[in-house]
């Protein structure tokens, strides 16, 4: 509770107090009953101006002077920090979203989730954890505190252009679409292959079919979160270990080891020798379990003699501070 909303609750106590006061004074001094007392009250410090009840006498006068000035100042207080809590939210909201909109028009090579569900809301731990710009699109409301108060979201319906436009879609990088149905997703990748050819897109299918659909629409890879689950579960229990190897090696925030998929870039020190002469395994001790080239061809487990070209997707497998080494010789000339 902030401290103006503490103020507010506060004040409300107060008049609790000064009525609950007025009453018993009134009750007291003029020897009224509970009713008329209460009711002179009420009157007196909302500055009504009826009449008095029943006449006062001189310490009757006095008390309602004093009932006056206690009564009004309360109040007074009491809208005071009513009118604040309205105030200072709105103008909250208004430059809360403001702040947020600023930082999506400054996006640039970002990432859009379409949908925070129990799905998106993975997507975007994972992006969080590789420190990725992204933006999430959702319809929905969802409670406050199932949100991520560093999240930048933009409040519409993801099929439409404009609420795309909004996320930044002409200058991003890529964009995962997972809302719950896939005609949702085939238009969601219909409209953003409109928008940015160049955009990198993934699509979730639920349904059996879907896939082909999604791909036709524009999608560049499509994931179908059952029939991938239905395969790890089997793994999981006819080859348990290659299953622990795996998630081991790709699990977010694991020191010891990660893959990682590394990009050499055009005229990089690395590009053009051998993974012998740049010495990727003898001094960093870092596996190439596969390089995807430029055409699109994927080389498992390339010999020593293998030659890196400019372009060139190296999949690596090895400690996180030797593969930001690695992630440096692809990118230094």
């Amino acid at each position: 509770m902030t401290r103006v909303r503490r103020q507010f609750v506060l004040s409300l106590v107060f008049i609790v107090v000064v009525i609950m006061a007025g009453t018993v004074g009134y009750m007291i001094i003029e020897h009224w009953s509970f009713l008329d007392a209460v009711y002179m009250t009420v009157t007196t410090i909302t500055t009504v101006g009826f009449s008095e009840v029943h006449p006062l006498s001189s310490t009757g006068r006095v008390f309602t002077m004093f009932l006056i000035v206690v009564g009004v100042g309360t109040i007074l207080y009491t809208f005071n920090n009513a009118a604040r809590i309205v105030i200072e939210g709105e103008i909250q909201v208004i430059f809360g979203r403001r702040k947020v909109e600023k930082k999506i028009r400054e996006l640039k090579d970002h990432y859009i989730v379409c949908g925070y569900g129990r799905m998106g809301m993975v997507i975007c731990k994972e992006l969080k954890a590789k420190r990725a710009k992204f933006v999430v699109i959702e319809k929905a409301t969802q409670p406050s505190d199932s949100l991520d108060a560093d999240l930048l979201i933009v409040r519409g319906d993801a099929t439409k252009d404009e609420v795309l436009k909004e996320a930044g879609i002409e200058r991003a990088k890529g964009l995962i679409s997972v809302l719950p149905t896939d005609a949702e997703n085939l238009y969601v990748v219909l409209s953003a292959k409109v928008l940015n050819p160049d955009l990198n897109i993934v699509a979730r299918a639920g349904e059996e079919g879907s896939e082909e659909k999604l791909v036709r629409a524009g999608a560049d890879r499509v994931v179908s979160p059952y029939h991938i689950g239905g395969l790890r579960i089997a793994h999981t229990m006819l080859k348990p270990s290659v299953v622990d190897f795996i998630e081991f090696a790709t699990r977010s925030g694991n020191i010891d080891l990660q893959m990682e998929e590394i990009y050499v870039k055009e005229g990089a020190g690395i590009s053009g020798t051998t993974l012998d002469q740049c010495g990727i395994g003898r001094e960093l001790g870092i596996i190439i379990v596969a390089i995807k080239r430029t055409g699109g061809e994927m080389q498992f487990n390339p010999t020593f003699r293998t030659v890196i070209g400019p372009g060139d997707v190296l999949i690596a497998l090895g400690e996180k501070d030797k593969l930001r080494i690695l992630e440096e010789m692809a990118e230094k000339k």
